[in-house]
């Protein structure tokens, strides 16, 4: 008989399963938002496989993306534009569309933040954590 512990680690086990096999992931996203509305201002946009750096770019693309019409250029660095998120209201550092925020939003923050060597603003509510520990991979190794 399975008692509520088992199936909890069976439910652990195929929740590990499926983020490391099938979407590929090493990391877990923990925490919540802590509404510092950081994450909606310096926002690189990738295209392709590099990130948006001309803005005559920008502008023909915006029709592809509804997303992009939310967006105002900010700035330029080394990486690309830098853009802010015209929905941030600056006095509750909330979305002035949460319910109807694009995809990216509602999925923020990604794990590729961290591939691409970003890291989450300081305060951030989330936070993420290797769904392998280091015991375990070092396991597998000396197998």
């Amino acid at each position: 008989m399975f008692t509520y512990t088992d199936f909890k680690k069976i439910k652990s086990e195929i929740k590990k399963f499926f983020y490391t096999n099938i979407l590929k992931r090493k990391y877990y996203r923990v925490g919540s938002c802590a509404k510092c509305g950081k994450c909606c201002k310096n926002i690189y946009v990738k295209h392709g496989s590099s990130f948006i750096s001309d803005p005559k770019l920008f502008n023909r693309l915006k029709p592809l993306h509804p997303f992009y019409f939310d967006l105002e250029i900010i700035g330029k660095d080394s990486t690309g534009l830098l853009f802010a998120c015209k929905n941030l209201d600056e006095a509750t550092h909330t979305c002035k569309i949460h319910n109807k925020r694009a995809k990216i939003c509602r999925d923020y923050p990604m794990e590729e933040i961290l591939k691409m060597g970003g890291t989450l603003a300081k305060g951030c509510g989330y936070r993420f954590e290797p769904i392998e520990k280091f015991s375990e991979i070092l396991n597998k190794m000396s197998r």
